[in-house]
């Protein structure tokens, strides 16, 4: 039954419950929250919390834009809004990859909040099965096209409900080529048509005027968003998930 769910999710579906994530985002975006916790592992400010709406409570990964370690090469105070990109990336291609995620206020201002993803300490990419690993030639593609400078093995993990889920997207979306990245098992494999087509059509979306395109103007630069869909463009012209190069190659640490 295992083997059977990940041959859908390669097709292009992460067998996600719509409506349940609809009612997360709900909950995530007006609920009241409540600090529980802080992680002790990252660079910047990341602190759990539960958040309540009408007697459903969710826990979740509150990062507050004033707890931003300053990078030289990404706009301060924009980390919080990549991860909410990322979302949306996922969500207009239909590959459910990245957990629900909005921004809002919180107790240390406005941040990104993204539903808590419960996970085994070993439930990461290095210990997945080979069929696990078989949607990780999606996760391939995404972190291409949103440019991913910092895909570590730890950010890819398998949620307690079988589903493999990918987070920590804050450095994401440069308009310089910065893909750093532990997946390259699939370096300059064929992309499926199926792939080829979600990323077209995610292509089309990033570049007329409609919802995804008036929400990521509230998130990402306008250069952002062309560099965005030129990499979209680019990848389906090619069919192929790039290569390491002087451009591409490893996060450190990769775990």
């Amino acid at each position: 039954m295992l083997k059977d769910i990940f041959v859908l999710r390669v097709m292009g579906t992460n067998n996600i419950d719509v409506a349940a994530a609809n009612n997360a985002l709900s909950v995530l975006r007006s609920g009241e929250v409540i600090l529980k916790g802080i992680f002790q592992v990252g660079s910047n400010h990341t602190f759990l919390i539960e958040v309540n709406l009408q007697g459903e409570c969710l826990e979740a990964v509150y990062k507050p834009t004033k707890g931003e370690k300053p990078l030289w090469d990404f706009p301060s105070g924009t980390l919080a809004k990549r991860e909410v990109a990322a979302y949306l990336i996922s969500e207009a291609l239909g590959w459910g990859l990245v957990p629900p995620t909005v921004l809002r206020d919180g107790p240390y201002g406005l941040g990104s909040v993204q539903l808590f993803v419960d996970f085994a300490p070993d439930g990461h990419y290095f210990n997945f099965t080979d069929i696990e690993k078989e949607i990780c030639r999606s996760v391939a593609a995404f972190d291409y096209v949103i440019n991913n400078a910092d895909r570590k093995g730890g950010h890819i993990v398998r949620s307690d409900n079988g589903t493999i889920q990918i987070i920590d997207h804050g450095v994401c979306f440069h308009c310089v080529e910065k893909l750093r990245t532990v997946l390259w098992d699939f370096a300059g494999e064929r992309l499926s048509e199926r792939t080829c087509t979600d990323i077209r059509d995610l292509a089309v979306s990033i570049n007329v005027s409609g919802k995804l395109r008036d929400k990521l103007s509230q998130l990402l630069s306008i250069s952002e968003i062309k560099a965005l869909s030129r990499r979209a463009t680019r990848i389906v012209a090619s069919g192929c998930l790039p290569q390491p190069g002087l451009d591409y190659n490893y996060p450190w640490p990769i775990l």
